[in-house]
């Protein structure tokens, strides 16, 4: 199955309310950066034991290692949990700037370095958070 197989499965296996939220956030990632490339992680180890939750990617960015090795990555992330929805913003160097330039004004979400998390888009602003990853969109470092 392709990626984009994978992530409508995906979302498709969501209960009800967080699928109706996951596929607008796809929906929106996808009008933010239409032509990215598209990312899909199972959660699981080379050993097949879960380790994360799965999640969808979008965009590409590649983090340089010190020994100068390479690993490309996606910049937006989309998650379910437990208890609702994550969306991660990765490559942003101030690990204090989405909680501090979104956090007050996003509703209620909780807000770390690179994630935040919600219970449904119902209980957030979107116009807010849909800032918040244009802004990790448009200054992802190439770490």
């Amino acid at each position: 199955m392709n990626v984009e197989g994978q992530i409508n499965e995906y979302i498709a296996s969501q209960p009800e309310a967080k699928r109706t939220d996951m596929q607008a956030l796809h929906q929106l990632i996808l009008q933010i950066v239409p032509a990215c490339k598209l990312w899909f992680l199972d959660g699981k180890n080379s050993e097949n034991k879960t380790v994360s939750n799965p999640n969808i990617g979008y965009g590409l960015r590649t983090i340089k290692y010190a020994d100068g090795t390479t690993k490309d990555f996606y910049q937006i992330g989309l998650s379910a949990n437990t208890t609702g929805i994550s969306i991660y913003i990765l490559g942003i160097s101030d690990k204090t700037y989405l909680a501090q330039t979104y956090g007050k004004n996003l509703g209620k979400a909780s807000v770390s370095g690179y994630c935040i998390k919600f219970k449904s888009l119902n209980d957030i602003n979107i116009n807010i958070l849909e800032a918040a990853i244009r802004y990790g969109v448009e200054n992802s470092l190439r770490e």
